[in-house]
């Protein structure tokens, strides 16, 4: 913990990609648990616009969830390179605190990245509420 703090007040070079590369995994992990969690919501919004517009074009087969599921990785790995926009800012703002930077930059970052996945479903419901039965 000692460490980790010091490691969070050192604005060298190696220090800001250790602290960054320290928190990779837990980003992956929530990215992995945020991904399933999504299709599931995105199989329950299919399910309700189903029973809306029975004769609409919704449909979840085992190839659209292989299709979906390559897809999410693809993203996923898009995820990871703008990871380093965590890091990259922290050099280009060279922030006085930089403690205080990286907690709120890795924050924010994390939460766009873990709510992102949702947008699908969430776009799909309002679309099938809005315009149910066409």
């Amino acid at each position: 913990m000692v460490q980790d703090l010091a490691l969070a007040e050192d604005p060298s070079p190696w220090a800001t990609e250790k602290w960054w590369g320290s928190r990779r995994l837990r980003y992956n992990v929530a990215l992995v648990i945020a991904g399933f969690l999504a299709f599931a919501c995105y199989a329950m919004v299919v399910d309700w616009c189903i029973r809306i517009e029975p004769s609409g074009d919704f449909e979840i087969t085992l190839f659209t969830t292989a299709f979906q599921a390559v897809g999410y990785l693809f993203m996923m790995a898009v995820a990871n390179v703008c990871y380093h926009l965590g890091p990259l800012s922290e050099r280009i703002v060279r922030p006085t605190h930089v403690a205080v930077y990286r907690t709120i930059a890795f924050r924010l970052g994390f939460w766009f990245s873990v709510l992102l996945p949702f947008a699908i479903p969430a776009t799909l419901a309002i679309s099938c509420h809005l315009h149910p039965g066409k």
